[in-house]
């Protein structure tokens, strides 16, 4: 399930030829970012270690863990949109189990910049977190 997820994904930015086409589909995929509710938009929720304004929060649904979040940057957007698609109704076993290079297996480190890597690597990691305390 997780990697039909990332094979999905990695073969929609395979369609574009250059990075450009590739960094302006994350921009529209942010724009189909479902907002967040003003009351999650604290500091509390803030993702250490991104440049841009990420809030995330989780919620419990059965045995899945669902994620929401939000960004102030457009590409931050997108990127949110892909990490939401791939950990968001998983079990907390299952998110721990996944690799965390995610990065790199769809090869977003070639286009996007290293602070946006670290931002991303942040939410990753505040993911884990939260299937760690849900374990």
């Amino acid at each position: 399930m997780i990697e039909n997820r990332i094979e999905e994904i990695k073969s929609d930015l395979e369609i574009f030829d250059d990075d450009l086409q590739k960094y302006e589909y994350i921009i529209d995929l942010g724009k189909s970012l479902t907002p967040l509710e003003e009351k999650h938009k604290k500091d509390e929720n803030l993702v250490q270690g991104c440049t841009s304004k990420v809030w995330l929060v989780c919620e419990k649904d059965a045995d899945k863990l669902i994620f929401k979040a939000d960004s102030n940057a457009a590409i931050v957007k997108g990127l949110v949109k892909i990490l939401l698609t791939l950990y968001s109704g998983l079990t907390p076993n299952e998110i721990l189990q996944m690799d965390k290079q995610v990065l790199q297996e769809l090869k977003l480190e070639e286009i996007i910049t290293p602070n946006r890597q670290s931002g991303v690597q942040g939410m990753i990691k505040r993911i884990n977190e939260y299937a760690h305390a849900f374990a």
